[in-house]
C-alpha cells in the first residue's frame, strides 16, 4: 500500500480549534503523478476546482490561462514561459496560505502573531483540558512549533511579522530555516531514535507493504537511490548532511524540473515549446484529476 507522498500535509485540528504547523514536502520524486503536476502548473488554490467542471468548461478555462502564459505572444508557451508561470503559482501559493492563516491568529489585529497567540489559537482546547491519549501528542507537536517559531523569528522578541510568519509557515522556502526542517523530517522518519534515517526507515515514510503484495518497481528503485545517491557515506544511514541533501537538494530547481516534465509529455512535435492545442490535448497531465485534493479559485467567474 503507498502511504501519499508529502506534498504539505498532516491537516490534523486540534479539538476543533485550529492546527499544527504542516509537515514540509520532502520528497523530490522522479516518478511524477498528475495529482502533482496539476498543483504545480496551475497553484493549489486552482487545480482542484478543475475536477468539478465539465470537460470543455475545462478547456475553455485552460485556454484562457495558456495566453496568459504566453507573454510574448508569439501562439506558443515556451520552457522558460512555463517556469515563470510555475513559479509564479508556487509564490502565490504562500503568499495566499499566510493570508488565509494571517487574521486567525493575529488575535489583537496588531499586524503581529505572537508565539502566545498562535499557540493559544492552535492548542488552546488542548491546553485548557490536556489528553495523553488519542491519535496525536500535542505536548510533543507544540514543542516542535514553538522551535520553529523560535527559528523563524529573526529578531528573538517571539512576535512574527509577516515575513517571519512566512518563514514559520513554509520553511522549506527560507534558507535560515534549513536546520529546522532537516530536524523535522529526521523525526518524522527515524522510528528507532538514533537520529539518523536508515534504509527501512527510508522506504517505509513513502511505502508499506501488504504481506501479499509484490513490491512495486519504484520502490526497488528508491532503495537503489539510497544506496547509489542518499547514503553517500555508504554506512548504511543518511545524516543530518545526507538528509538536507534528500529533501532540498542544493542544485534543484522545482519549478525548472516541473516545467521541463510538462514539456516533455505535451510537446508532440518535439520543437521545444508547447502549442494551445498541444496543452489542451494533454488536459489530464494539466488539470482535471478526480482524486486531486486542492482549490476551488476556478469556481470563481471574475477571471474567466
Amino acid at each position: 500500500m503507498i502511504r501519499p507522498l508529502l506534498m504539505g500535509v498532516v491537516l490534523c485540528v486540534v479539538y476543533g480549534s485550529s492546527k499544527p504547523t504542516e509537515k514540509t514536502s520532502r520528497v523530490h520524486d522522479d516518478g511524477r503523478n498528475h495529482d502533482y503536476d496539476h498543483e504545480a502548473f496551475l497553484g493549489r488554490e486552482e487545480a482542484r476546482s478543475f475536477e468539478q467542471l465539465r470537460p470543455e468548461e475545462s478547456r475553455r478555462r485552460l485556454s484562457i490561462i495558456v495566453d496568459k502564459m504566453d507573454r510574448d505572444g508569439d501562439g506558443f508557451v515556451s520552457g522558460a514561459e512555463l517556469n515563470d508561470w510555475i513559479k509564479r503559482a508556487q509564490m502565490q501559493h504562500v503568499s495566499d496560505s499566510v493570508a488565509a492563516q494571517w487574521d486567525d491568529f493575529d488575535a489583537d489585529a496588531d499586524g503581529r502573531i505572537s508565539w502566545d497567540e498562535y499557540k493559544n489559537v492552535t492548542y488552546g482546547s488542548y491546553l485548557e483540558s490536556p489528553q495523553t491519549d488519542g491519535d496525536y501528542n500535542y505536548t510533543h507537536m507544540m514543542m516542535r512549533d514553538e522551535r520553529r517559531f523560535r527559528v523563524a523569528d529573526g529578531n528573538g522578541d517571539m512576535v512574527a511579522n509577516k515575513q517571519e510568519f512566512t518563514a514559520f509557515l513554509h520553511p522549506e522556502e527560507h534558507e535560515h530555516m534549513k536546520d529546522v526542517v532537516v530536524q523535522e523530517t529526521i523525526e518524522d522518519v527515524d522510528k528507532n531514535g538514533d537520529g539518523l534515517i536508515d534504509l527501512q526507515e527510508y522506504i517505509g515514510d513513502m511505502y508499506l507493504s501488504e504481506d501479499d503484495e509484490d513490491e512495486p518497481d519504484w520502490v526497488t528503485k528508491e532503495r537503489q537511490q539510497f544506496a547509489e545517491f542518499r547514503d553517500k557515506n555508504d554506512d548504511g544511514k543518511m545524516d543530518r548532511e545526507e538528509t538536507l541533501d534528500w529533501i532540498l537538494p542544493p542544485d534543484y530547481d522545482h519549478a525548472a524540473a516541473e516545467a521541463q516534465h510538462l514539456l516533455h509529455e505535451a510537446d508532440a512535435d518535439q520543437d521545444g515549446k508547447l502549442s494551445k492545442e498541444e496543452i489542451l490535448d494533454k488536459l489530464d497531465v494539466f488539470v482535471g484529476s478526480q482524486v486531486t485534493d486542492f482549490g476551488e479559485a476556478l469556481l470563481r467567474h471574475d477571471e474567466f
